[in-house]
């Protein structure tokens, strides 16, 4: 049934995608004013759908996963598939396996998973009208507040977690992928006495817009600003508040594909910290197995986490709004405002791209 979103069963034309995308993820009708307006549009040729998809496995199912973030790159990935492929870009799976031995780890994950309840709750979207769903949602952070307890569950992580319940139909697949998003944003929730856990990552977007605008870091420290606490949300929950639920898919996965390091699976899996960049051969063909991001990382000999693409994501939001703030911002409140302007007005190819430019341009600047 379309209210409850089960996207593995739903296939659409590209036209009838293009001009009824909202129907994969519906909004209550009280709630319509309230949401952004949509910018993603799926561009047949482009976008990643179904066909392409299944073509880029081979007949054991390993997968050609540079084709993969092409593809994504141009367009985007179809709202059928975007569960699927959300696994590989956040490293549950390794490309290179077969379709025997992933699914040999699915089993062992869903049996892991059986049998756990805990808390349920409301959402606003459609899908959460049904309390199964809802009980799936708060079952899956309940169970992953149990296992990370240095952490536990903070306000937040919903918003991250929901999108990827509605996208997998089967709740340990569901976790799993959740998992995995979180082993990239954990460190984001981590709070102590008088500090955030997200607040190294503002210190490093403090230093990144002082060397790439330092006119700008400059005002907003004459403002209070330098802490740049008012881009807390936006690193927080990755934009979420500043896009449609549809936009929001689609730039987790730009920017997923964008830092894609095809290592991740197997340093996953054995514990390692290291994402596995460094060092790595340079050959132009195992390079391509790399997301644009994390390619420049490789090239340059650094696997540096201090730098993370979020960072620079904020950063050219900033640069978009640059003038306004030099010109009309005497206080945080104005910032505050400013940026306000830039929900469901950003495009999310555009501000990936914005992105890379902007670290471009920070490595350069750093090296002279």
């Amino acid at each position: 049934m379309l209210g409850c979103v089960k996207l593995s069963g739903i296939l659409m034309t590209n036209t009838a995608a293009a001009t009824e995308l909202d129907a994969f993820y519906p909004i209550r009708p009280e709630c319509q004013a309230d949401i952004p307006k949509t910018r993603f549009k799926i561009k047949p040729g482009k976008t990643l759908s179904a066909r392409r998809w299944d073509a880029a496995f081979s007949k054991d199912g390993h997968l050609d996963i540079a084709k993969v973030l092409r593809r994504i790159h141009r367009g985007g990935i179809h709202p059928s598939i975007k569960g699927a492929v959300w696994e590989f870009l956040l490293g549950c799976y390794d490309p290179n396996s077969t379709f025997e031995e992933r699914n040999g780890i699915r089993r062992q994950r869903r049996i892991w998973l059986a049998g756990l309840d805990v808390v349920r709750t409301d959402r606003a979207l459609v899908y959460y009208e049904n309390e199964a769903n809802q009980a799936k949602l708060w079952d899956i952070l309940a169970i992953y507040a149990w296992i990370d307890g240095e952490v536990g569950y903070m306000q937040g992580m919903n918003d991250i977690c929901s999108p990827i319940i509605i996208l997998l139909e089967n709740e340990a697949d569901a976790f799993w992928c959740f998992d995995h998003a979180m082993r990239r944003l954990r460190e984001n929730f981590r709070c102590s006495t008088g500090t955030i856990g997200v607040q190294s990552q503002l210190s490093t977007l403090s230093q990144v817009i002082k060397i790439v605008d330092p006119k700008l870091h400059q005002h907003l420290e004459e403002l209070d600003g330098g802490e740049y606490l008012f881009a807390f949300r936006m690193l927080m929950v990755l934009f979420r508040r500043e896009f449609s639920f549809v936009d929001s898919l689609y730039l987790w996965e730009m920017m997923w594909a964008m830092e894609y390091n095809p290592n991740m699976f197997l340093s996953y899996e054995s514990g390692s910290a290291s994402k596995g960049g460094a060092g790595t051969s340079g050959n132009d063909k195992h390079l391509k197995q790399y997301g644009k991001f994390e390619r420049k990382n490789v090239k340059m000999g650094s696997n540096d986490q201090q730098l993370p693409l979020p960072v620079f994501l904020v950063a050219s939001v900033l640069e978009t709004k640059n003038k306004r703030i030099l010109k009309e911002a005497k206080g945080l409140d104005d910032v505050v405002n400013i940026l306000g302007d830039v929900t469901g007005n950003l495009d999310a190819k555009k501000a990936c791209n914005e992105a890379l430019k902007l670290h471009k341009k920070y490595l350069s600047k750093i090296k002279n």
